[in-house]
């Protein structure tokens, strides 16, 4: 599955060829060096004396089986510029694309290495399904290379994690082990850590950041995320499956731009988010690759042009659909659902709300089913380039190679499509800054994805816990530090 909640925990247990170091550099993991042997060549080095915490050693032909494996899952579109993999010896491989692919080991700081022995014995030579509708060994047990071992797991209530005392690396905190809880409600998480029961939360609702700051032995801990939470229409199906209007009034694009011009985020920000949240004009944050201050500029809120925006598309007088948001995925995900939908009443948009934990909700929007007509989504290119969110979540879906998996609402562009083909080529930095300005202005004028706002990482910690924070949300348990 390709959730970035899954990838931040697992990353703790499995290991990537490459990841981002504390900086946000490119730094190797399981490969020590890389290089590009011609226009659609990448070859790795791996690292030697590494094995999987059973004592399984690691080696190409891992490498290899990982990919396979990938290719059949949610993980197939980080994977979806590479053709084939190929074993030169049992510590090098190379990957082949069917294009050029300049920033390829930028994409793969996701793709995780499995133990093709562990998999074979136990049935898991598939991946999961990401509506989560089939689940294989693999989703309740774990064999990476990584610093720390699951020692137990009750789903949906914990996770406990020890250090791997076999570890090819050196953990640089003093973490041995640790428990990751399920608290779905932010105000329990907040009591769980102001009476001592956990060390840390994430997730912290801003409107308690005030009373933690002011509570002895505690401390609030921020930086901006690259996540941006967006509302995605299905502008797929010819009706809507969750709603009341004859035909479906969301491939209509002057009822997008309508719903994009009424959306306050500026009062979401301050009433809902507390000032810990950046509006965007962008489904990607500011920092990522191909955003520019006048894209990523914020709609502003112009009611009397999305009412007459919806009288020339003939639905003045509204319709009624059903709005998936989730109540556990990010920070206030309900209250700016609840938010979304009151603001879209001002243009007779009747919403309601179904608002379910991730697990439910994901099974139900995701691929192959995609059953939603309009849905509050989320997203975080770990690349930090916008061809990412192209290519997984903007370009036609395509079962075969994985591109478009998680574009929910259907949209399709042709010309989009092709120029996220060219802007995945291009080598010449100038020009492809240029291609992905093109890009991303076809992706706002066409209103299919409405951004909201860029999300902080914001956790709550006790005096003497010291984390790192990156951008992309993850826990290296290995780099943090509590008290002895």
């Amino acid at each position: 599955m390709s959730n970035t909640l899954v990838f931040a925990v697992l990353h703790n247990v499995y290991e990537s060829l490459v990841q981002r170091s504390p900086d946000l550099a490119l730094e190797g993991v399981l490969a020590t060096e890389w290089n590009q042997v011609d226009d659609l060549t990448w070859e790795f080095k791996l690292r030697p004396n590494v094995k999987f915490s059973n004592g399984n050693v690691f080696n190409a032909d891992d490498v290899v089986f990982s990919f396979d494996r990938a290719k059949k899952g949610g993980v197939s579109s980080h994977l979806s510029d590479v053709a084939r993999i190929e074993k030169v010896d049992d510590l090098t491989v190379r990957l082949i694309s069917n294009k050029p692919s300049p920033i390829l080991p930028n994409q793969l700081v996701n793709w995780m290495m499995a133990d093709q022995e562990w998999a074979s014995e136990n049935g898991a030579e598939a991946p999961g399904q990401a509506d989560n509708s089939a689940e294989g060994f693999a989703n309740r047990n774990a064999m990476g290379t990584g610093p720390y071992v699951i020692a137990s797991r009750d789903p949906g209530v914990r996770t406990d994690f020890k250090a791997n005392p076999n570890w090819w690396g050196e953990i640089k905190g003093n973490v041995d082990s640790a428990t990751f809880f399920v608290i779905a409600n932010p105000s329990t998480r907040v009591s769980a850590l102001m009476s001592g029961e956990v060390q840390m939360i994430d997730g912290v609702p801003p409107q308690d950041t005030q009373r933690i700051e002011q509570t002895d032995g505690l401390k609030i801990a921020a930086k901006p995320d690259l996540r941006t939470v967006y509302l995605q229409p299905d502008v797929a199906r010819d009706e809507l499956i969750h709603g009341s209007a004859k035909g479906n009034p969301f491939k209509d694009p002057k009822v997008r731009e309508a719903m994009d011009l009424v959306i306050d985020r500026e009062a979401i920000q301050k009433r809902i988010m507390r000032g810990y949240s950046t509006p965007v004009g962008l489904p990607i944050a500011k920092e990522v690759e191909g955003s520019s201050d006048e894209l990523n500029t914020p709609t502003k809120p112009d009611i009397e042009r999305a009412k007459a925006l919806m009288e020339e598309a003939g639905y003045g007088d509204g319709f009624e659909v059903t709005l998936d948001c989730t109540n556990d995925r990010f920070i206030n995900d309900e209250a700016t659902c609840l938010a979304i939908g009151s603001f879209l009443s001002q243009i007779n948009i009747k919403v309601t709300p179904r608002v379910q934990p991730t697990a439910r909700w994901a099974q139900q929007i995701n691929p192959p089913g995609y059953n939603t007509s309009l849905t509050l989504l989320s997203y975080s290119p770990y690349s930090y380039d916008a061809h990412q969110f192209l290519t997984a979540l903007a370009t036609t879906r395509n079962p075969d190679s994985g591109l478009g998996a998680f574009n929910i609402g259907g949209y399709s562009n042709p010309e989009l499509d092709r120029l996220t083909v060219e802007i995945g080529t291009e080598s010449d930095q100038e020009k492809r800054r240029a291609l992905l300005n093109e890009a991303l202005t076809i992706l706002k004028n066409d209103h299919s994805f409405i951004p909201i706002h860029q999300l902080q990482i914001l956790w709550a910690l006790k005096e003497g816990v010291e984390v790192v924070q990156l951008a992309d949300l993850a826990y290296p348990l290995a780099w943090f530090k509590v008290p002895e």
